[in-house]
């Protein structure tokens, strides 16, 4: 699932990690992200001591057979650099979790004051939908209606659709990143989706250009929207 950031990507982990037949794991490409462009992130070196730093030993455990049925991999697609190979993408299902760039520009803007272009995953998520393919759900429909979108989008990966992915236990996962005391308190705190907020983004004057050059990208996506 490649998701940009400020979206609802570690409730959806948490959605599918209700299922008993799932597996999920938490940003495995992160550290080598850090590692390779050395950006200062909360708890930095606990997440490089935490995964593989070489993409090429994370992406063997994504492709590895698993104990389970299905194998839930939340992905933070700027997370995907330039540098990483492709070709493993062909080997996995992908779905993409979009969100208009108005409400992800004026989140981020909250915890970071200039987030640009290459911060909000826009451009490779694009890049693996016209390689790739593979099913598009929009944050917006998955809070007004989880259970249909959800589904639908069960049934575009070919996995049965279980109700259980509506409601979870309170609390961290095993699972969870070590980075989840920074960000996922939100989410610890869930036992299920939040309600649709409709009121418009809030969106700093000085960011209206990042929402207009992510505009176009998210178009194309949400365009095939389940």
């Amino acid at each position: 699932m490649w998701s940009g950031p400020r979206n609802i990507s570690t409730a959806m982990m948490r959605s599918f990690g209700a299922r008993a037949d799932t597996v999920v794991v938490d940003e495995p490409l992160y550290a080598h992200y850090l590692a390779a462009t050395g950006i200062e992130h909360p708890g930095r070196e606990e997440i490089l001591a935490s995964q593989p730093v070489d993409w090429r030993e994370a992406v063997s455990a994504l492709v590895a057979d698993v104990p389970a049925a299905v194998h839930y991999q939340k992905h933070m697609t700027h997370h995907l650099l330039p540098d990483i190979g492709r070709e493993w993408l062909g080997a996995v299902r992908n779905a993409f979790l979009v969100r208009d760039p108005a409400y992800v520009v004026a989140s981020y803007a909250k915890v970071r004051g200039e987030p640009t272009l290459a911060d909000l995953g826009y451009e490779q998520q694009v890049e693996i939908f016209r390689a790739y393919g593979g099913p598009v759900v929009d944050a917006a429909d998955v809070l007004r209606d989880p259970a249909g979108t959800l589904s639908r989008l069960c049934a575009a990966l070919g996995v049965p659709w279980d109700p259980a992915m509506l409601a979870w236990p309170a609390g961290r996962r095993d699972t969870d990143g070590v980075w989840a005391p920074h960000w996922y308190a939100a989410v610890e705190s869930s036992t299920g989706f939040a309600a649709h907020d409709p009121r418009p983004a809030d969106v700093p004057e000085r960011l209206r250009w990042l929402v207009d050059a992510a505009a176009p990208l998210y178009t194309e996506l949400s365009a095939h929207s389940l």
